[in-house]
């Protein structure tokens, strides 16, 4: 029994296993596609493209995905626990395969969409909440500032991050609804993640903004623009109600948990932290 990095030889039995493990949650073809995701991302130097496998007599029995990527700026490492699984008959072998995956102290580690059930287990790991639940928007209720909406790819005539055009652009590929609010004083970037609650409402994830105030102050034009995708509501990160937003808090919906020196913020993360969906 030994632990050790993914490597590409690796993703077919780790698609097939992760196939096992999710049953019919996800398709073999989902999983193949998500590798074949991260194996195409770049990802920092020394750290693992996939994540670790649990390999018993050459034959991998479990799985922990880690997403790896460096904060604009700094430069420090955050690694998201993406998707894990261990064969039953291995389970008391578990334990092994998580020291392996968290043991860099130097790195934060988040879990962004963990199930109910695992919720024990990532406070006994370490883990904190950094955001406890989630306040429902309706945007087109507050009038807030106008500015000008531009694309994705559009530069901005008015003071932004560089990295924050770049992030536009490439979570507008993964199908993310991207997009500027800009003023005279500066350009305000803006990523919403289109989504199915409970598999039939549709609604629009926030994924990415500089501050959480900024979709107070620009709400009208946020509602203008996602009404044009058929979305009337947002589902925003939060620890609870958030001041000048129409809207509804639910707390303990949809948690997310970090271990590390870097406590995240919410609403600045992105799909890339995630698995693929």
């Amino acid at each position: 029994m030994r632990c050790r990095q993914i490597a590409d030889a690796d993703l077919d039995p780790v698609a097939h296993l992760l196939t096992r493990g999710f049953g019919a949650r996800r398709s073999l073809a989902f999983w193949r596609c998500a590798l074949a995701s991260l194996k195409g991302r770049s990802t920092p130097a020394d750290m693992p493209r996939y994540g670790y496998l649990l390999e018993n007599d050459g034959v991998p029995v479990g799985v922990i995905l880690l997403i790896f990527s460096a904060t604009p700026g700094g430069g420090a490492l955050r690694a998201n626990v993406s998707s894990w699984y261990v064969e039953p008959a291995f389970r008391s072998y578990a334990a092994l395969l998580v020291s392996q995956a968290l043991k860099r102290r130097d790195v934060t580690y988040t879990n962004i969409s963990p199930a109910h059930h695992t919720w024990p287990i990532l406070e006994a790991q370490g883990y904190q909440r950094f955001s406890n639940g989630v306040f429902v928007a309706v945007p087109a209720l507050h009038r807030g500032r106008h500015g000008r909406v531009l694309s994705a790819d559009t530069v901005p005539d008015a003071p932004f991050e560089s990295f924050e055009r770049e992030l536009l652009v490439d979570h507008g590929e993964y199908g993310c609804i991207s997009f500027w609010c800009a003023t005279a004083d500066r350009a305000h970037p803006f990523v919403f993640r289109p989504r199915l609650v409970n598999g039939v409402i549709p609604c629009a994830q926030l994924i990415y903004c500089r501050e959480l105030a900024d979709v107070v102050t620009f709400a009208g034009a946020i509602a203008r623009r996602l009404a044009r995708r058929g979305l009337s509501f947002a589902i925003i990160d939060a620890n609870g109600p958030i001041a000048g937003l129409t809207g509804r808090y639910f707390a303990d919906r949809m948690p997310k948990y970090f271990r590390g020196p870097m406590r995240p913020r919410a609403a600045r993360r992105g799909v890339r932290e995630r698995e693929p969906r």
